[in-house]
């Protein structure tokens, strides 16, 4: 899809769709839109450009006898050469074949659109998984950097398993959950999400089957189909993964991994049970199936701490163990940690240099003053009395104005209510009516494709006014819709 981000400027003397004409060789000439890519139909760029269709079609009309674009019948307008072209072979790189060729799947449009709208001024981001700005330890994490910068002895690569300042202040901070490991099988990681691709590239064999709950996370990231990995779902009830349907799966499906996110499930925030975790070691034990336990979300209880982790209770190494700064502390630190028996972390860290050569160090010297200096715990009770006043926003809304066209569950930490609507809707349409109006959604098709009822809606990152406003914008949409 081409990217365009600017506007003709209609107090210039220069009649709008010359610059349009303008701005469009441009992009060609300079290579930012290749040969064979196709443009956006007429009425969206006159949306994008904010004039009349007729003033894109005189643009397009001269492009096209300049010989830079053509019309393929029932296609639309597609870029045909450029103007190297003109002066050199015909024989032209197509870039298009490549980026179409790679075994590496691009995100799915929706996900592509929800990434560009997140940056876009007054949107009010209803399904942003992360801390909003002012909740986010600024003036901590500026003391933190300023003292770091003195005491950092060298700017050069670490150890391939990561800072060993940071690693045994990790060991500290996950004894506290009843995790007792030594700073060996630990790896520091440039957050989970690198650490599921490691774990997906370097422990699994070919063509591998992945069981996970449904909804999930992992199925809106399509760079594991990428890497020839597929996923069988079970589903979840109130206490967590199914264990019913999980004893099937793994006899049916043969499945390599147990993914599982126990503690404040994204999207559906579901707190798997104590009981319900002792019983999913035990039968991931009898069948000899690693678990990858995804505990991010862990420091965010809102109103009791969580049941201990699954790697807490795992005496047979048949745990993985993610964990990561990136929900509580900072997006941008980028810091998260692989738990594991030494030769999978060893393994890891091997791949790890090999991909970029390990975490940047001032991150990691970052992380690991933070955990030291005991900011960490107060800047947590802070977090948690200001989502408990956004999540308790949110029920009120709902209470209100959803009662008849949606149900949910009281989330108990986490950032997310999994909204479930009464009746099936367009969720296509609902994302686009509520983006019309600076509101951005995340549809619960994003994580269980066959899903037309569910959105994931979060509290985190929204002002508590913001919330309410988009929140009874959003009910009158749905009644709309219905």
């Amino acid at each position: 899809m081409l990217h365009i981000d600017w506007l003709p400027n209609k107090k210039d003397t220069l009649p709008l769709y010359r610059q349009i004409y303008a701005y469009i060789k441009h992009e060609i000439r300079s290579g930012n839109w290749p040969i064979n890519s196709k443009l956006p139909a007429q009425r969206s760029l006159a949306a994008i450009f904010k004039v009349n269709r007729s003033t894109v079609q005189t643009a397009i009309d001269e492009l096209m006898a300049d010989g830079l674009l053509e019309s393929k019948p029932g296609s639309g307008i597609w870029i045909a050469n450029n103007t190297w072209s003109l002066f050199s072979s015909p024989e032209q790189i197509d870039w298009n074949f490549y980026v179409e060729s790679s075994t590496y799947r691009p995100n799915l449009p929706l996900i592509q659109e929800i990434n560009r709208a997140e940056f876009k001024q007054n949107i009010i981001r209803l399904g942003t998984g992360e801390l909003a700005p002012d909740l986010l330890p600024h003036k901590e994490l500026t003391a933190i950097l300023q003292k770091t910068s003195g005491n950092i002895k060298s700017f050069g690569y670490e150890q391939p398993q990561g800072l060993l300042f940071l690693r045994e202040q990790l060991c500290i901070h996950l004894r506290k959950n009843g995790i007792n490991v030594s700073p060996r099988s630990i790896l520091i990681v440039s957050g989970a999400l690198q650490a599921l691709q490691l774990i997906c590239l370097g422990l699994l064999p070919k063509d591998s089957k992945i069981l996970l709950e449904n909804p999930s996370y992992l199925l809106s990231l399509p760079l594991f189909q990428s890497m020839q990995v597929d996923f069988a779902e079970v589903p979840l009830d109130s206490e967590g993964i199914n264990l019913r349907t999980l004893a099937y799966q793994q006899k049916l499906k043969k499945a390599a991994l147990l993914y599982t996110i126990p503690t404040f499930h994204n999207p559906t925030s579901i707190l798997m049970s104590e009981q319900r975790r002792h019983d999913l070691l035990q039968l991931c034990r009898e069948n000899q199936l690693p678990i990858l336990e995804d505990d991010v979300y862990r420091d965010l209880w809102l109103d009791s701490p969580a049941p201990p982790p699954l790697k807490s209770m795992d005496q047979d190494g048949l745990v993985l163990y993610i964990g990561s700064l990136s929900k509580a502390v900072s997006p941008g630190l980028r810091i998260g940690w692989v738990v594991g028996p030494e030769p999978v972390i060893e393994k890891l860290a091997d791949m790890k240099m090999q991909n970029d050569y390990g975490s940047s160090c001032l991150s990691q010297y970052a992380a690991a003053e933070w955990l030291a200096s005991g900011f960490h715990e107060n800047h947590l009770r802070r977090i948690r009395a200001a989502l408990c006043i956004k999540r308790q926003t949110c029920l009120d809304v709902l209470t209100q104005h959803f009662q008849e066209i949606a149900s949910w569950h009281i989330p108990a930490g986490g950032f997310y209510i999994w909204l479930k609507l009464k009746e099936p809707i367009s969720l296509p349409k609902l994302f686009k009516m509520a983006l019309a109006e600076n509101i951005l959604l995340n549809p619960g098709s994003i994580y269980d494709p066959l899903s037309n009822r569910h959105l994931r809606l979060s509290y985190s990152y929204a002002s508590s006014i913001e919330l309410r406003n988009a929140l009874e914008r959003l009910a009158a949409m749905i009644k709309e819709l219905n």
